[in-house]
């Protein structure tokens, strides 16, 4: 088992190892003395999980119930966020209690949003099954549902207590999923690892997925810690995410988030080239975006991406901030004029 540690203002653990799911009541038991639990998961991950979930709890002394939403984006509203609220208020949870997250990023993302919110805030742990989750949402505080046309709009900064990355539940991944992951993975190396870069492009990343995860929070955690609310230094995780998340959108989620992004890094790259931002070329990595499965090319005009994007958290005033790669494994942020930003997108997805 590997352990990262999150140094935020409250420092939280993050286990990655197979067979987790079977120690979390032991292992929450470290953090958090016995209570109520309410598990956020959605039907397909809580059908595979939570009665092994719930038994760990129950050795452990925590009584847990369950609440499930229909797998998917389009579950992560103010609608579903509302239903768990009450869920949490009929189940007589109180701020001596706890919930945690079991899924993807959209329960962590849900669940962990009405942790933050529901009786101003009661603990909560992740427990992330998908790779996209493990390597990113799982860690930073970062919590949100979406609104109509616009990705993670409402939403609060709530850090989990501890992080449980069972790797065995990776089994059960499609390879569109395991792609999801491999984007973001992408992402961490070409704004701070080369090594993890590389790493994407041989088959040791997944043949030796513990090593892959904990290297990418190493990097997430680097961004994280002294800028926990994203004013900072940490928007250069945004990377590919200003078109990505626009994109996103725009497919009405039929894009997946980790395929959305990949189209993200890519037109980024191409545009911060062409605008003399940048001297990294895009040819460097579409090759190995394309070899994980991802797609390259925006299927959307650039104006409908420029409207979608200025909808976005990035825009303050009528300026934009997004990062730019000075060089493979090197970032930095770029704030620019709307205009100059229109043409940078222009030129990314042209």
């Amino acid at each position: 088992m590997k352990t990262v540690v999150i140094p935020t203002g409250k420092p939280y653990e993050v286990l990655i190892g197979r067979g987790l799911i079977g120690r979390a009541g032991q292992e929450i038991a470290r953090v958090h003395a016995p209570c109520r639990v309410c598990v956020v998961s959605d039907s397909r991950v809580s059908a595979l999980y939570f009665f092994s979930l719930e038994a760990a709890l129950k050795a452990a002394g925590f009584e847990s119930r369950l609440f499930t939403f229909p797998e998917g984006e389009a579950s992560k509203t103010l609608q579903t966020f509302g239903e768990a609220e009450a869920f949490l208020f009929a189940s007589g949870l109180t701020r001596s209690d706890l919930v945690v997250t079991l899924g993807g990023g959209v329960a962590g993302d849900l669940g962990g949003f009405a942790a933050a919110c529901y009786q101003r805030g009661i603990p909560f742990v992740q427990i992330p099954t998908s790779l996209l989750c493990a390597v990113d949402a799982s860690v930073g505080g970062k919590t949100a549902v979406d609104l109509p046309g616009g990705k993670n709009m409402v939403g609060a900064f709530h850090q989990p207590i501890l992080v449980l990355c069972d790797t065995a539940a990776f089994s059960t991944l499609d390879e569109k999923r395991w792609a999801d992951g491999a984007a973001e993975s992408v992402k961490h190396g070409l704004i701070r690892d080369t090594a993890l870069f590389e790493r994407m492009s041989s088959p040791l990343w997944r043949e030796d997925v513990d090593s892959t995860v904990e290297m990418n929070l190493e990097v997430k955690k680097s961004f994280v810690c002294g800028d926990e609310t994203d004013r900072g230094k940490r928007q250069l995780l945004n990377f590919g995410h200003t078109v990505g998340h626009a994109v996103e959108s725009l497919s009405g989620f039929s894009l997946s988030h980790g395929q959305a992004v990949a189209i993200g890094m890519a037109a980024e790259m191409r545009a911060a080239r062409r605008m003399g931002m940048s001297a990294a070329g895009e040819n460097d990595v579409i090759p190995v975006l394309r070899s994980l499965g991802l797609p390259t090319e925006c299927p959307f005009g650039y104006r409908e991406v420029v409207e979608a994007a200025l909808g976005d958290k990035k825009r303050a005033g009528n300026t934009i901030t997004f990062a730019v790669l000075d060089r493979i494994g090197q970032a930095r942020l770029e704030k620019t004029d709307l205009d100059t930003f229109a043409e940078y997108v222009r030129l990314g997805v042209e």
